[in-house]
């Protein structure tokens, strides 16, 4: 509740002039502070106007942390909001204007970010709901009527017309067609579904084939259907997603739960020395202002402008130079938690493979000419809008540089074995071997064998007969990427222990990919909850566990790993909204790369933090006992700050060995 609030105070803020409007300020704070800086060594400026500068980089790099300490306030929290804003009011009181500018410049920068990241979470489980239509043409006896989906109830029956996609979750109970099931299953080929044979006896939703069911947010094929709705809207497949992106985007992190434990005791700390130092002349021989001065000092002192930014500092050099290598990293908690994984799993379809059906094999059987069999599968193919069949044909384009002689006609299609046409005025069939027993066409254990060995490596088989006679073979596969198998060996050399596969599509498919790019394990046959407890299972024991994935199938199980990472340019819009690395180049050869940046980020924000406390642990006493004067405070601490920006900027150079 204490963080949804916090959420709503940012949004509450960023309406203030515009979502942005936070980090604008912020950057208006940087350029003032800048201006102020080099004016000050004009000799010929008069020293209002840098002062002026330093005057409103204090109120743009304020007005966000003032805003936000005063609501802490009224509810008794002292947290590094007030004391950075308090250390800024002393700075400007003894005259440091730019330092305190300074402050407060990178600390609402940091700010600013970390809101920016708050907003992509609610916008990832946004995008997860646009996937649903939002209304269904639900059938009352012989009309149609469009209702909005919450309307639906258990049990109506909905009419889904070719190419659109499907309003709820249910069951076929008319037609047939191949339904693109990427967006929940991530399987890389549309799947043939037909009716249940007897609609009115159901068993549990669960146990009803899947060739049967439908889900919500997938897309229909050529064909119209009837669907009987078995879930409501709010219980439907794409609500689920919703639900479990949502769950895990609102709790905090271990690194954002140890800070706000160092700021309920240090703040009020620091608060009570400084008030109980202003007080000091009461005890000892000194003016009320001497004491005024040492307390001022000692605030000076112990504000933590080298340890707020710190963290900052490294986290914004680490994302910039990822950004430089077309990786985009999502703050401060995704660059570190990078580097402490130890388990990566992959989704399958366009992460480790190209995400489209290829041609892999066209063989021509029992002597059949070659060329002739190539061009008949050509001009028989190229009638079917079919997805694997227009891969067929353009790879057969490609790949033998043959072109359409329109020899084939009267294309029909059957639904779950395969097509059916006429060529050269004899029967053509490509497609299983039901379809070819189903017309009394022998084949025989040899041809039989061929097609189970490619079916076992995971390839979809066409046999191909023409005249009542087997005459060929065709397979087809979404192929490994040319990089993936070289990345995963990289991303093993640099101590990656385990690498697993999470797919949609079947067993033996991911078994052949696995076999070929040298995956550790690969697990299919899996629906969304399925990769979500294959990840909690993967975490167990304290393992750090990323999942890498491209659909709005692979957000929950994003969303559940230590780090989710999208792949940029193929992946959807939910998986880059939930995921915390996006992959902007689409290329997974770019894994190693942010993982050792991570752990170089991580070693810079460390020595930052010992460099800062250090600093603190060393000033304090020192200002305290009168080792130190406000001049001394000031050039040690200037100079911490400066030594970890230095220190974080070592980031932009960085690079794997």
């Amino acid at each position: 509740m204490k963080e949804r609030k916090h959420t709503e105070n940012t949004h509450n803020h960023n309406r203030f002039l515009g979502e942005q409007t936070e980090l604008y300020f912020s950057i208006a704070s940087g350029v003032l502070l800048g201006l102020g800086f080099g004016l000050s060594y004009l000799a010929s400026v008069n020293e209002w106007l840098p002062l002026s500068c330093y005057i409103l980089a204090y109120f743009f790099g304020g007005v966000f942390a003032l805003k936000e300490a005063a609501e802490k306030i009224k509810k008794g929290e002292f947290e590094i909001d007030f004391l950075m804003i308090a250390a800024a009011i002393g700075a400007a009181y003894i005259g440091s204007w730019a330092e305190g500018a300074l402050l407060l410049f990178l600390f609402s920068l940091g700010h600013a970010l970390e809101h920016y990241a708050m907003n992509k979470a609610k916008k990832s489980i946004e995008a997860l709901g646009e996937l649903s239509p939002k209304t269904a043409l639900l059938k009352k006896g012989k009309s149609l009527k469009e209702v909005p989906i919450e309307e639906l109830r258990i049990n109506d029956t909905i009419v889904v017309k070719p190419n659109t996609k499907i309003a709820a979750d249910g069951v076929i109970i008319k037609g047939s067609s191949s339904i693109n099931q990427a967006s929940i299953t991530g399987e890389s080929m549309p799947v043939d579904k037909t009716f249940i044979i007897n609609s009115e006896a159901l068993p549990d939703f669960n146990d009803i084939d899947a060739v049967n069911i439908v889900f919500t947010g997938t897309i229909n094929g050529d064909s119209a259907l009837e669907v009987k709705v078995l879930k409501l809207s709010e219980d439907s497949s794409i609500s689920r997603l919703v639900k479990m992106v949502s769950e895990v985007e609102t709790h905090k992190s271990p690194t954002q739960r140890l800070t706000k434990r160092f700021e309920k005791w240090f703040v009020p700390t620091v608060i009570i020395l400084v008030i109980t130092l202003c007080f000091a002349y009461l005890v000892i021989d000194e003016s009320f202002n001497d004491s005024l001065y040492r307390a001022i000092t000692v605030l000076v002192a112990a504000s933590p402008c080298a340890l707020a930014i710190s963290t900052p500092s490294a986290v914004l050099s680490g994302v910039a130079r990822a950004a430089k290598k077309g990786v985009l990293i999502k703050g401060g908690r995704a660059l570190e938690d990078l580097g402490s994984l130890d388990t990566i799993a992959f989704d399958k379809t366009g992460t480790l493979t190209e995400g489209k059906p290829k041609l892999t094999h066209a063989m021509a059987l029992n002597n059949y000419d070659e060329n002739t069999f190539l061009q008949l599968v050509l001009d028989v193919e190229s009638l079917s809008n079919h997805p694997l069949a227009k891969a067929i044909s353009k790879d057969l384009k490609q790949q033998y540089s043959l072109t359409e002689t329109g020899s084939a006609s009267g294309i029909k299609a059957i639904q779950g074995k395969g097509i059916e046409a006429i060529y050269n005025n004899q029967s053509v069939y490509i497609g299983n071997t039901v379809l070819m027993q189903g017309h009394n066409i022998l084949v025989s254990e040899a041809v039989q064998q061929q097609s189970n060995n490619l079916l076992t490596g995971g390839q979809t088989v066409m046999l191909v007969a023409f005249n009542n006679e087997i005459i060929g073979l065709l397979s087809v596969m979404d192929v490994p990427r040319d990089t993936a198998k070289s990345t995963l060996a990289h991303l093993k050399r640099i101590g990656i222990k385990k690498m697993v596969m999470l797919t949609g599509d079947h067993q033996n498919v991911g078994d052949a990919i696995a076999k070929q790019i040298g995956l550790t394990e690969a697990r299919g046959n899996l629906l969304p909850e399925d990769k979500v407890k294959a990840i909690q299972e993967l975490k167990a024991n304290n393992n750090k566990v990323a999942m890498v994935g491209d659909g709005v199938n692979d957000s929950p199980a994003m969303a559940n790993s230590t780090v989710g990472i999208a792949m940029g340019a193929a992946g959807s819009d939910v998986a880059l909204e939930t995921a915390d690395v996006a992959l902007m180049s689409d290329k997974i050869e770019a894994l190693p790369f942010v993982i050792a940046l991570s752990r170089a980020s991580k070693k810079i924000i460390k020595q930052n933090l010992w460099i800062s406390l250090g600093i603190v642990a060393f000033l304090v006493p020192a200002t305290l006992f009168g080792f130190a004067n406000i001049g001394i405070a000031v050039i040690i601490h200037e100079g911490s700050t400066l030594l970890v920006v230095i220190n974080a900027l070592r980031l932009l150079r960085f690079d794997i060995k």
